[in-house]
C-alpha cells in the first residue's frame, strides 16, 4: 500500500478524500519533525518512532568485499508495539470493524529530556503566533469596515429620508402648474367665445348702417329727381 492508497483507505472511514489526504500530511509531518528533533513518538498498541545514533565504523561493500568506513550518522527506527506484534503473529484477531490498536490514550506522546517533545512546542507556538496576527489583522478591518459602512448607512438613510420629501415638493409644485394652465385655458376659451359674440354684431350693425345710409341717399335722390322734373 502506497501513500495514495493509505489515503483512499482513511477517505472510506473519515467520508472525504482531501480531509483524509489531510489528516495522513498531519500525521507524518508531525511525526518527521519530532524524530529529527530527538524526540521520541510513542503511540500506545502501535509502535515507537524514535532517533538512533550511530558511531564511526568499518562496513563492508557486499559487491566488492571491501571495507568501508561509515561516518557517524543517525538514523530513525521503529518499534512495533506489543498489540501490533500480537495482531501481526496471529495471537490476537483483527476486530472486522473499528480501530485495530487501542486508542492512544492521554501522554501516549512520550515526551524527551524536557518533559515536552521539540515538535509540540513549536507546534503550539505556531498556532499561538498564527492566532496572535489574525487577531491582529481582523481588529483594523473590522474597525475599518465598520467606519465604511457608517457613512454607507447614514447616506442610504438620508436618501430615504429626502425621497419622500422631493415627491411631496414635486406634488407641490406641479399643482399650482396644473392650476394654472387649467385657469389660462379658461381664460383662452372665454376671451375666444367672447370674441365670437362680438364679431357676428360688429358685422350686423355695419351691414345696417350700409343699408340705411343707403336707403337715405335713395330718397335724397328721388326727392331730388321730383323737384328737377318739369310741372304739367
Amino acid at each position: 500500500m502506497n501513500k495514495a492508497q493509505l489515503v483512499e483507505a482513511v477517505a472510506e472511514q473519515l467520508g472525504g478524500r482531501r480531509a483524509a489526504a489531510e489528516a495522513v500530511d498531519a500525521v507524518l509531518d508531525t511525526v518527521v519533525r519530532a524524530v529529527v528533533a530527538g524526540d521520541r513518538v510513542s503511540v500506545t498498541g502501535f509502535g515507537t518512532f524514535e532517533k538512533v545514533d550511530r558511531s564511526a565504523r568499518f562496513a563492508r561493500n557486499p559487491q566488492t568485499g571491501e571495507k568501508v568506513r561509515v561516518k557517524k550518522t543517525s538514523v530513525p527506527r521503529f518499534r512495533p508495539g506489543q498489540g501490533f506484534k500480537d495482531l501481526v503473529s496471529g495471537s490476537k484477531k483483527l476486530p472486522k470493524e473499528g480501530p485495530s490498536v487501542k486508542k492512544a490514550p492521554k501522554g501516549s506522546l512520550t515526551p524527551g529530556k524536557g518533559g515536552t517533545t521539540a515538535a509540540v512546542k513549536r507546534a503550539a507556538a505556531k498556532r499561538t503566533a498564527t492566532a496572535a496576527e489574525a487577531a491582529v489583522t481582523a481588529r483594523p478591518a473590522k474597525k475599518t469596515g465598520a467606519k465604511k459602512a457608517a457613512p454607507a448607512a447614514a447616506k442610504k438613510a438620508a436618501a430615504k429620508k429626502a425621497a419622500p420629501a422631493a415627491k411631496k415638493a414635486a406634488a407641490k409644485t406641479a399643482a399650482p402648474a396644473k392650476t394654472a394652465a387649467s385657469a389660462a385655458k379658461k381664460t383662452t376659451a372665454k376671451k375666444a367665445a367672447s370674441t365670437a359674440k362680438k364679431s357676428p354684431a360688429k358685422k350686423s350693425s355695419a351691414g345696417a348702417k350700409k343699408t340705411a345710409s343707403a336707403r337715405k341717399a335713395a330718397a335724397r335722390r328721388a326727392v331730388t329727381r321730383k323737384i328737377a322734373a318739369p310741372a304739367g
